[in-house]
């Protein structure tokens, strides 16, 4: 491999660590070597990467011994016992889930966003990746809230099923086939059937009425854009789509911003793509940002119902930019910054 970086993927086998090898390899990340963890059932798997077949290990500390970038995905309870490991040994962790998201001390870093907070690397040696749903929706608001300060943010999401993983686009698969068959339906991967449904239900319910999902949309939004008193009220919906996250985004403003005002500002903005002529039926869709790493916004208008707010849709890969993507490019800013050093 390249002389560049050791790089370790804890999460490897799963939709998001696949992902991950992708697009180190897509976005040519300078790389002398890759190493491939998992769980111990996942050991001696091969995964392809740049033309060589690589064998995926089962985590153990000694395997984060002079790696510099370790890319966790592997669920909370895997990024809290063996993110302090990595950093320990050396290693800045950028880790996809939700283990260290809202800690002080921690970055949590969207690089079209708030690229400067990645200077808090050095704290603790972690950086958090933001929840996917989040992440398409603050590339869209930070351009609009430098231009007129953001108040307030309502969202409704329409979650596609690869966000629980690759379990949650098996079950949606197995029970279009069975419905299909006239069989009946099981349900595993979610609460109830996804298969032609609609579910208002993405994590556990908290006491507020509100669920985790939901509240990581608050909590992170507010971290992120820096303003911890901007309203958010979000409520999270799984839809029967394989691929890419939707969201109604209202949002409020101090100054008022026209529809037109809106669009030139987001044309110009990084990792944003406009879709929005309705006269030709172009709007974002699910279906068109899979495979690429801008997030996608159109029926931009102005809100009929107050004189300072705006109506948007929001469409992003959550596999790309909703994690890997996002990971990678923090990757890229580090070496950008030599926040991390080469071999």
């Amino acid at each position: 491999m390249a002389h560049g970086y050791k790089v370790a993927i804890l999460g490897a086998t799963g939709t998001v660590g696949r992902e991950l090898i992708n697009l180190l390899e897509e976005r040519d990340f300078p790389i002398e070597s890759l190493t491939l963890l998992a769980s111990p059932k996942s050991e001696g798997m091969k995964l392809e990467f740049r033309g060589e077949e690589l064998t995926v290990r089962a985590v153990a500390p000694e395997h984060f011994e002079g790696v510099q970038l370790a890319l966790l995905s592997a669920g909370a309870a895997a990024s809290l016992q063996w993110a302090p490991v990595a950093a320990a040994k050396g290693a800045i962790v950028i880790d996809n889930s939700s283990a260290f998201r809202m800690e002080d001390d921690v970055p949590l870093i969207v690089p079209e966003v708030n690229p400067k907070a990645v200077s808090m690397a050095k704290n603790r040696g972690v950086i958090a990746n933001p929840n996917c749903s989040t992440i398409q929706m603050v590339v869209v608001l930070k351009p609009l809230h430098d231009a007129a300060k953001l108040r307030r943010v309502v969202v409704s999401t329409y979650q596609s099923v690869s966000g629980k993983g690759q379990k949650g686009i098996e079950e949606l698969e197995k029970q279009v086939s069975d419905l299909m068959n006239a069989r009946e339906t099981e349900a595993k991967a979610f609460p109830h059937r996804i298969a032609f449904n609609v579910l208002p239900h993405i994590d556990a319910f908290l006491d507020n009425g509100y669920t985790k999902e939901e509240m990581k949309m608050v909590d992170e939004t507010r971290k992120i854009l820096g303003d911890p008193s901007l309203a958010v009220s979000a409520t999270c919906v799984r839809v029967p789509v394989f691929l890419g996250h939707s969201e109604a985004i209202n949002a409020t403003f101090e100054k008022k911003l026209t529809a037109q005002q809106a669009r030139e500002l987001l044309k110009e903005a990084p990792g944003v793509k406009v879709l929005d002529d309705p006269a030709t039926n172009v709007y974002p869709m699910p279906m068109l940002a899979v495979g690429d790493d801008a997030t996608h916004v159109g029926r931009i208008r102005e809100d009929l119902s107050q004189p300072n707010g705006l109506e948007l849709f929001v469409c992003a890969d959550n596999l790309r930019k909703g994690a890997a993507a996002n990971a990678v490019q923090i990757a890229e800013l580090l070496v950008e910054k030599r926040l991390v050093q080469r071999s």
